[in-house]
């Protein structure tokens, strides 16, 4: 990326953003503590914000256990280089007491040992290669580690809510906001 993506994508606030944005900002800071800079960029399309927001939030209330979500979250994060998905990610991990081996395989885009969390890792990178087309065999591979039919579609929103983020935040040169620099990924 040339140039500063700030000349296109200004860091709204509540105050400078569209009407239409205001509204998920200002939730999004009261939930977090703080108005996330990506949050501010996204802002320029009320749309995609709200979206993405709604989007994230029914994938948070899935019936994939928090772990496997953010399994799916970082293995798209990592897939698409979205330096502010991996440090959050990372964080949010720390935060539900993940391994610290499983994170760093994670953030690395390699396997983890963790089988089953292996299973959700390797079933999202088989999903976005096949553009869902997977096969009988994969589906029952990820089937057998205690996964249902429901969960695999749940992959798929996680998949869909998080390649919209990543992308939005890689076109706009989303900075990484102080609270996750020590989550951030090395460069």
């Amino acid at each position: 990326m040339t140039g500063n993506r700030n000349d296109f994508f200004p860091d709204h606030t509540t105050e400078t953003a569209p009407a239409a944005a205001r509204r998920p900002m200002e939730a999004t800071a009261k939930r977090l503590g703080y108005l996330p800079a990506p949050v501010g960029r996204l802002a320029t399309s009320p749309h995609l914000l709200d979206g993405f927001l709604k989007i994230s939030a029914i994938f948070e209330s899935s019936t994939l256990d928090p772990l496997p979500r953010e399994v799916v979250i970082m293995t798209i994060a990592t897939r698409n280089g979205c330096h502010v998905c991996v440090a959050m990610h990372t964080a949010k991990l720390t935060a539900l007491g993940a391994d610290a081996a499983v994170i760093t395989s994670l953030r690395e885009g390699r396997p983890t040992a963790d089988e089953r969390l292996e299973a959700v890792r390797r079933f999202t990178l088989d999903v976005v290669a096949t553009s869902g087309a997977v096969s009988d065999d994969t589906l029952r591979r990820f089937l057998g580690h205690g996964y249902t039919a429901q969960n695999a579609l749940e992959v798929v929103l996680g998949i869909g809510a998080y390649t919209m983020s990543t992308l939005a935040n890689r076109m706009t040169g989303a900075p990484l906001d102080e609270q996750l620099a020590a989550f951030a990924p090395q460069e």
